[in-house]
């Protein structure tokens, strides 16, 4: 299939880029990088009347340290991010989960900003910035306003973005001393979104998990802290050799709905295997 007619703006700066969306309403969209947004547009899954092309607006750009939290703009490109020292030495997690989002051409094209407001469930960034506690800044010809990841992501594609707002940046706090990180997912082929996957942030005390942080990714509707599997692993000694403490938390957190071409019970199978093996792989302190 082809994309429907629209119109097509390249704006020169964000207040005009704000404007642009507001004056034309819920029938315009900001692009950046598009790849997310060309593959909807060809298979007709959205029609808007007009693009903003706001790929190339410098407010919108760069990577800094700034009082303990990593700024990252929201045109940043995923290959960018996986390149900068800043973001290696302060936040590696972002690294080691950028580094399996689909493949180079894509990562060499594809936003941050982009990811995170088309907020596919299976996406690695939206479930990384819930689990780093990242705050999402956003403009529009009524300024600016910042709110957590994890209310910024409400639904099955869905988040709090309103229809006059762009994503300019993403703010993530550097983990204090002491956190821990792990990540691990499980494609069917290497590139491809993601059958199930996990980001965890957690202290570890005497072989104890303490205040564990979770967030999955393919297993619901949207990105959000899988509370009731915090709950079970908090307190819990590692390695972790089965799941029986922690099996009717899973189900709450990944429901076993099945899909074209995957059994819901498989993922949660999928989810419990790769819970267990990050966990048990995160390096403790010495």
């Amino acid at each position: 299939m082809k994309a429907r007619g629209f119109r097509y703006y390249r704006p020169g700066s964000l207040k005009e880029a704000v404007h642009a969306l507001r004056d034309t309403g819920p029938d315009a969209v900001a692009m950046a990088g598009g790849q997310s947004l060309l593959a909807a547009l060809n298979m007709r899954l959205s029609n808007p009347s007009l693009i903003v092309d706001i790929g190339d607006l410098p407010e919108l750009q760069g990577i800094e340290e700034v009082d303990g939290v990593v700024r990252i703009g929201a045109t940043t490109r995923h290959a960018d991010i996986l390149r900068n020292a800043v973001i290696g030495k302060r936040v590696p997690l972002i690294c080691e989960v950028g580094s399996h989002i689909a493949h180079a051409a894509v990562r060499n094209r594809g936003t941050i900003g982009g990811s995170l407001a088309y907020a596919d469930p299976a996406a690695e960034w939206p479930a990384a910035m819930v689990a780093l506690q990242a705050s999402v800044i956003l403009a529009s010809p009524r300024g600016e306003r910042v709110i957590p990841a994890e209310q910024f992501f409400v639904g099955l594609l869905e988040t709090a973005l309103e229809s006059d707002e762009i994503i300019v940046r993403v703010d993530v706090p550097i983990p204090a001393s002491g956190i821990i990180t792990g990540f691990g997912e499980l494609a069917r082929r290497h590139g491809d979104f993601a059958i199930a996957g996990l980001v965890v942030c957690t202290l570890i005390d005497k072989h104890k998990l303490i205040d564990p942080r979770i967030v999955y990714l393919g297993c619901s509707e949207y990105a959000r802290p899988a509370v009731n599997m915090m709950r079970a692993l908090d307190q819990m000694e590692i390695p972790l050799s089965n799941a029986a403490n922690f099996a009717d938390a899973l189900r709450k957190d990944a429901p076993s709905n099945d899909v074209p071409g995957l059994r819901g019970e498989t993922r949660q199978k999928i989810a419990e295997v790769l819970t267990r093996r990050v966990i048990n792989s995160l390096e403790r302190p010495k």
